[in-house]
């Protein structure tokens, strides 16, 4: 007896647009669709689909990637025998349109976490001196948030001592579209630094003024998406950067990093009470290097002394008139260290660490607060009666 054998119709072009909305771009994380990015679909009567895809820029570091993601959208459609991609690029009133889709309406050179709608926390990450670990902090806070489902982004305002990239394994460039850049991402955080732009270890030579503008650029121009939390990587002290970010972004709180010898806590100290000049909330003190576990007998080895987060958190409490929290302690381990060279960050690569438990339970302390309207200009005034 004959088998009988059942015959699938090829898909309609309606259904591999639809396949293709679950295709996102990889630098911008949205639908190809939503994105006017494709160009063309035609299926013939055999199940070969014919997909045209308009690429943001010529040369596209990821078009490889996007291709794949096609194919697997529709060739998992019944009825699909080969799926055929054509790649072109858009012309400059095409990125121009697309640019200002992903404004949303707003006007060029606006930074979007300092408007009054915003719903993004923004933290700035501080130390009073370098050495501290805080670049270790921010990018295991942050990674440590992303892997909670959160929106996370990374500005590394550590311009002459910038790591983040190296922390996170990020290698690529930035790609352009018109005026707006397009952040790379690791681990589902979005990160630019200024590493991204300059040739090999090169330094970076630059006074106050060019600071600020860079970092306007980076707040401003970068396509960051709807963000739960942005974090900003200040370099040591109170200098240009950390007063230009109270100008840019006046809502973003302060996360101050020290260790607990008594010297870093005293320059710590005068890293938070800058708030008091600029009028920012201090989110509370993450006392770094805290302790060593003894490798022999298991008990803690106070390298670096203690007290002195304790001590910080108490002076900025007693500074600002406002409870400032000791947000925890981070202990020593070699895995912290030796995930930041290898680009894996530990709350990634060893969840179970002591000092990534502790990282962990950071990150939610500072995200437990639902985005609300608690602190933001409404527009509203007083009626008089």
């Amino acid at each position: 007896m004959a088998e009988m054998t059942t015959t699938v119709n090829p898909p309609t072009a309606q259904q591999v647009r639809a396949a293709l909305e679950r295709v996102q771009d990889p630098e911008i994380h949205r639908s190809i669709v939503e994105l006017d990015m494709v160009k063309s679909v035609e299926v013939d009567a055999h199940g070969t689909v014919d997909v045209a895809i308009y690429l943001t820029v010529s040369g596209c570091p990821l078009k490889d990637r996007l291709a794949q993601d096609i194919n697997e959208q529709v060739t998992a459609l019944g009825g699909v025998e080969s799926v055929r991609i054509e790649m072109d690029v858009m012309s400059a009133e095409q990125r121009q349109a697309l640019q200002a889709k992903l404004r949303g309406g707003r006007p060029e050179r606006e930074i979007p976490f300092a408007q009054p709608g915003s719903l993004t926390r923004v933290y700035a990450v501080a130390s009073g001196k370098g050495g501290v670990g805080k670049s270790s902090v921010t990018v295991n806070l942050a990674a440590a948030m992303a892997a909670k489902g959160l929106k996370v982004g990374i500005v590394d305002a550590d311009i002459y001592g910038h790591s983040v990239p190296r922390m996170l394994g990020i290698e690529g460039r930035p790609t352009q579209v018109q005026d707006m850049i397009m952040a790379p991402d690791a681990f589902g955080v979005r990160v630019i630094s200024i590493g991204m732009f300059v040739p090999g270890n090169e330094p970076v030579v630059w006074r106050g003024p060019m600071l600020h503008r860079a970092l306007n650029q980076f707040l401003a121009d970068v396509y960051w998406g709807d963000l739960d939390v942005l974090l900003l990587d200040l370099p040591p002290g109170t200098g240009d950067v950390a007063i230009s970010v109270a100008q840019l972004v006046p809502n973003a709180e302060l996360l101050v990093v020290t260790t607990p010898q008594q010297a870093a806590a005293e320059v710590a100290e005068r890293a938070g009470t800058i708030a008091l000049q600029t009028r920012q909330r201090i989110a509370g003190v993450v006392e770094n290097m805290s302790w060593l576990p003894c490798p022999h007998c298991g008990e803690k080895v106070e390298v670096f002394g203690s007290g002195g987060g304790e001590a910080v958190a108490e002076a900025l409490t007693v500074a600002t008139g406002a409870k400032v929290p000791l947000l925890g302690q981070v202990p020593l381990d070699l895995r912290l260290r030796e995930g930041g060279d290898r680009g894996e960050p530990l709350v990634l690569a060893d969840p179970d660490a002591p000092a990534a438990e502790v990282l962990r339970g950071i990150a939610d302390r500072l995200t437990t607060r639902a985005r609300g309207l608690v602190g933001m200009s409404l527009g509203v005034s007083p009626v008089a009666r």
